[in-house]
């Protein structure tokens, strides 16, 4: 099978072709696109009659789903998945954050301690989009004892969650916000899930618990956010990502008590490409054998 890298061919992608048994070549002989290094308003200059398959580095594809690149023949694959541990591991390092308050600790400037520590240990944690990330998440919090509520798309049992709604499930929603001290936003960003969090779902929120997104920003309303913040309905939020993004210089997040802003580092560039190296090696790896490929997009779903 030959296989293009472009826009950006990094020595690292290209050995995780060659490792799968693939050659690497010129656009034109390719039948295989392994897209790093620019967004969908460049895949035009790429796609040729011959492409059969394109790896996304990408595990939101929703500026794909925007530019309508995602042409029927082709099959697209996203990076869905492949950071799951990064993500997961970093959404611990947030709720332990908000937990113990280290970062009003971080920020202070004489000796004082905070008010509103809590502890991890025995307490609720809503997973709202329970798909890789939430699954790594549930492995690393079960030495602290949790109770874990979940939603996903299809409503399946989660493993390791106590309850399982389907996403389009209000009524799910609404106890998982009720009852979750920790409630973390893990889901796809899809027109179905455009401002999920909003001043309602907060408003639903236990007094004092923390929010923590590293889905999308477009998840959360920020303006009800802050709101929310100020108004201390709730305890804090732990932000990985944010509507808008970046986040605008002075932004009343950046200062704000209650919040933690982490800016789009649950996945850093020093993990990503490691990560993404071996997604391509198996689905090169898969396509030569024939067999189903990981991450394979839904059009219709958006993701």
């Amino acid at each position: 099978m030959h296989v293009h890298i472009g826009p950006v061919e990094t020595p690292e992608l290209k050995r995780a072709v060659l490792d799968a048994g693939a050659e690497t070549a010129p656009l034109e002989e390719a039948s295989a696109l392994v897209w790093f290094g620019a967004g969908p308003e460049r895949f035009a200059e790429y796609d040729h009659p011959g492409l059969e398959w394109v790896q996304l580095p990408f595990a939101g594809i929703e500026p794909w789903v925007a530019a309508g690149a995602l042409r029927e023949g082709i099959t697209f694959t996203s990076a869905v998945g492949t950071y799951a541990e990064t993500v997961a591991e970093h959404s611990l390092g947030l709720m332990l954050t908000g937990a113990r308050q280290l970062h009003r600790m971080a920020r202070a400037h004489e000796w004082t301690a905070p008010e509103g520590m809590r502890g991890l240990f025995g307490s609720t944690v809503g997973i709202v989009g329970a798909g890789g990330i939430g699954r790594a998440l549930i492995g690393l919090l079960r030495p602290f004892g949790v109770r874990v509520l979940a939603t996903n798309r299809s409503g399946k049992p989660v493993a390791g969650a106590e309850q399982t709604w389907r996403a389009a499930d209000p009524e799910g929603l609404r106890t998982v916000l009720a009852e979750s001290d920790f409630v973390v936003v893990a889901a796809p960003a899809t027109a179905e899930t455009d401002r999920l969090i909003d001043r309602a779902a907060l408003e639903s929120m236990k007094p004092g618990a923390w929010l923590i997104n590293v889905a999308r920003g477009s998840l959360v309303d920020t303006e009800a956010l802050v709101a929310a913040l100020d108004e201390e309905r709730i305890g804090g939020a732990a932000l990985d990502v944010t509507e808008p993004e970046p986040l605008p210089a002075g932004h009343p997040l950046f200062d704000h008590p209650r919040a933690i802003i982490s800016p789009h580092q649950a996945n850093p560039a020093s993990l990503l490409m490691p990560a993404l190296a071996r997604r391509v090696e198996e689905n090169v790896r898969r396509r030569m054998a024939g067999e189903p490929l990981l991450g394979l997009v839904d059009r219709e779903a958006g993701y």
